[in-house]
């Protein structure tokens, strides 16, 4: 491992979480397993607003549901004045909001869907199969990204989205015996169409993956992502 740079390493990491809880909270567990360090004081100051009352993403974009771009983009300055270097949020239907006012922010954020992209793009040259919230499939923000990168994105059917977004809800309501269950029956479904990695670009979803038992390698977890780019925009250290 080579030396870190200290001026780096002193850079702190604002996240804003809640969306949801569970997902947040192993962001920063994959933040605390992920970094190349050997001790505690190695490890990057992170400051983490955790506020779930942020109207729901999804229904604003599926249900005319209330707009959350203020409360996010509130919180955001909230924590930048906290004294925040950097932003990362560990949700993906969330960005489709943040784009609006990216420009707005005094620091940079870290895109997770970006970084998601970006990290599937290195692992499968022959493409995912692309399962999010049905917010996110409809704003194509991943699209978006993905043709940046020529990553092919497998667009599943209506069912198997719905069944998608039966196993977030199943995650957020603390059940993720039950959401690997499930999870377990869209994949195998899905690989018994085409081999190919499966690309989780909602948060709750590789929660959901991880207990299923599952190999761990034929999923590209946008949490792991996200984590893997803060570190090595914090320490110079390009992550798998």
């Amino acid at each position: 491992m080579k030396k870190m740079d200290e001026s780096k390493v002193e850079k702190v990491l604002g996240v804003l979480g809640g969306m949801g809880p569970a997902a947040s909270a192993r962001f920063l567990e994959l933040m605390a397993e992920k970094v190349p360090v050997k001790r505690d004081q190695e490890h990057p100051k992170i400051i983490m607003l955790s506020d779930p009352q942020i109207p729901d993403r999804g229904e604003a974009i599926l249900k005319n549901g209330k707009d959350p771009s203020e409360v996010i983009k509130r919180d955001l300055l909230k924590i930048v004045e906290w004294g925040a270097d950097l932003l990362a949020v560990p949700c993906n239907t969330a960005h489709i909001f943040i784009e609006k006012f990216l420009d707005q922010l005094p620091v940079p954020l870290i895109s997770i869907v970006k970084s998601t992209v970006k990290m599937a793009s290195i692992r499968s040259v022959n493409g995912v199969w692309f399962l999010s919230t049905k917010a996110t499939k409809k704003s194509g923000i991943y699209e978006k990204h993905a043709q940046k990168y020529n990553l092919p994105l497998y667009r599943v059917s209506e069912e198997i989205s719905g069944k998608a977004q039966r196993v977030i809800k199943i995650v957020k309501a603390n059940d993720k015996e039950k959401a690997a269950f499930f999870m377990k029956e869209i994949v195998t479904e899905l690989w018994h169409e085409k081999d190919l990695p499966i690309l989780a670009a909602c948060t709750e979803l590789p929660l959901a993956y991880e207990a299923s038992g599952l190999p761990m390698e034929k999923m590209v977890s946008s949490l792991d992502a996200l984590a893997s780019a803060c570190i090595e925009e914090l320490y110079g250290e390009k992550q798998g």
